[in-house]
């Protein structure tokens, strides 16, 4: 199981809680993608990008007071590494800031600025730029407002309706694939991918999302080297992989309509999920996460 160092302080201005509040107003135009709308988008066609991934674009007329009143219940109690071992919110404050942590140090290699992004904690429904979301979402990324959206309640709708097996690395991984839509926004990737409405095996959809599998395998690798002293063992890629197996196409169209139609794919196969995590664990960075070069393997 992740533990993590005790003593290891927590950022939380990493995290906007609107836990106990209620979005307010209706957004129109696009969204993001959660699991919910990545099943319809499966089963009734539909290239949107997005999804375990990123929203579709800015919604001029929506602004912060749609949200309502965010709550400080992370910033008060997820303080120091020993309270991420002991509750799910602040853990996932704490694989936020390895996340970015290791993006920060990456982009610097490169002679760019990482941008950090917040996560928004929600329960029920709230608003993003890129629409509404809600508890039938899913976590997505939206580069309208450069925010990763999650309700914690996700990780049980996974093991309950789609056989996962659970655990906080699959919670890492999770975290850890959204902020590779961050990534991806900051140097372009998201802006050339929705261009491309193409749906399948091989589309420019697929070849993002397992691109920020990839990218969230390259973090694993390096989980270990933060301050937070992150110890993994191999149970705890085991469970990583298993959740990147259970968002599958092949295996949401499975569960849902008893076939895979690969034509409609946007998200990739449960077994290219699992490869492109591990490419980025084994290769120990992002150099390995090239996923719009060649044939990609089904």
């Amino acid at each position: 199981m992740v533990d993590f160092d005790d003593n290891a302080g927590l950022d939380s201005s990493q995290i906007e809680d609107r836990r106990g509040s209620r979005g307010r107003g209706v957004a129109v135009g696009g969204g993001g993608l959660g699991l919910i709308g990545l099943i319809l988008a499966l089963l009734f066609g539909g290239g949107v990008i997005g999804g375990g991934g990123s929203g579709l674009g800015p919604l001029d007329s929506l602004n912060d007071s749609t949200v309502g009143q965010e709550t400080a219940q992370v910033q008060q109690e997820c303080r120091t590494g020993a309270d991420a071992n002991r509750r799910e919110d602040c853990r996932m404050l704490a694989f936020i800031n390895s996340v970015q942590a290791y993006w920060k140090t990456e982009f610097q290699r490169i002679g760019r600025r990482y941008t950090p992004a917040k996560t928004v904690l929600f329960s029920g429904s709230t608003q993003s730029r890129c629409g509404p979301a809600s508890s039938q979402t899913g976590p997505f990324y939206c580069p309208a407002d450069q925010k990763v959206y999650l309700d914690l309640g996700f990780f049980r709708t996974l093991q309950t309706d789609f056989g996962a097996k659970g655990g906080p690395f699959a919670e890492a991984y999770v975290v850890a694939h959204e902020y590779g839509h961050h990534v991806q926004n900051q140097l372009g990737v998201l802006d050339q991918v929705q261009r491309d409405r193409s749906t399948g095996p091989q589309s420019a959809a697929v070849r993002s999302e397992l691109q920020a599998d990839c990218l969230a395998g390259a973090w694993a690798a390096n989980a270990s080297e933060g301050t937070l002293g992150i110890r993994l063992t191999r149970a705890d890629i085991a469970e990583a992989l298993d959740a990147a197996a259970a968002v599958g196409d092949d295996r949401i169209q499975e569960t849902v309509q008893g076939r895979s139609i690969p034509e409609s794919w946007t998200h990739g196969s449960s077994a290219s999920r699992q490869q492109w995590f591990l490419r980025g664990l084994q290769t120990g960075g992002p150099q390995g996460c090239n996923t719009f070069q060649g044939q990609l393997s089904s």
